[in-house]
């Protein structure tokens, strides 16, 4: 693997970008052939504000939101997101609220599940979920599922990066960077990686918090 990492930038907002890296790369859910590295948006905070500007702008005067309900570490963004949607400088109908930012935890099964201390700020909330990457829909299902189990409800789905325009479930995704920005990124079931079956060695295991070269 080159580790040669490839600006991105979104055409909305320069500083809304990203790096890719070509390879063979697994995630928890699928093989890919292009890592998307996000720590400029998620680590640095003029990056993570703009980025959140250009979320917040799709949302802010349709989608009525309680809580924001951070994937992928991408708290930073959602706390600029909740700052943009509740300015009471502009015309949104978030204006003036106090948006919770939250981050849900993994049980030992897998499941995303919400602590005690934090329910209140599902229970009977309008919720945004905001991933940094979405591959396959599936860690937002699950995502959503966790919010509807603990009584709320979700309103819209947000992320920098989706390669799909929805979830199985119908779940519209809006994303800043889409299929189309990577024309050649493609995502495949472990079973069915062209590039496995070429016997090519996985260069490395990608989650949220980056990647580990084997």
């Amino acid at each position: 693997m080159r580790e040669c990492l490839t600006d991105l930038r979104s055409t909305r907002n320069p500083k809304a970008r990203i790096k890719i890296l070509e390879g063979h790369f697994a995630t928890v859910n699928s093989h890919i052939n292009t890592y998307i590295d996000m720590s400029t948006v998620k680590c640095r905070h003029n990056n993570g504000r703009e980025t959140a500007r250009v979320l917040a702008n799709h949302f802010q005067n349709n989608t009525m939101i309680d809580t924001i309900v951070c994937l992928d570490g991408t708290e930073l963004i959602g706390a600029f997101m909740a700052e943009f949607l509740a300015d009471t400088g502009i015309m949104s109908i978030n204006s003036g609220k106090n948006i919770s930012i939250i981050t849900p935890d993994v049980n030992a099964y897998g499941q995303l599940v919400f602590m005690d201390s934090t329910l209140r700020m599902i229970k009977h909330m309008q919720v945004l979920v905001l991933a940094a990457s979405v591959t396959t829909g599936q860690t937002i299902t699950r995502a959503a599922e966790a919010v509807s189990y603990y009584g709320g409800t979700v309103r819209g789905v947000a992320a920098i990066f989706s390669n799909v325009e929805q979830t199985a479930e119908g779940m519209e995704i809006f994303s800043i960077f889409q299929k189309e920005d990577l024309p050649d990124y493609q995502a495949y079931l472990p079973s069915e990686c062209p590039m496995c079956r070429k016997k090519m060695p996985i260069d490395a295991i990608v989650n949220s918090f980056g990647y580990s070269k084997l």
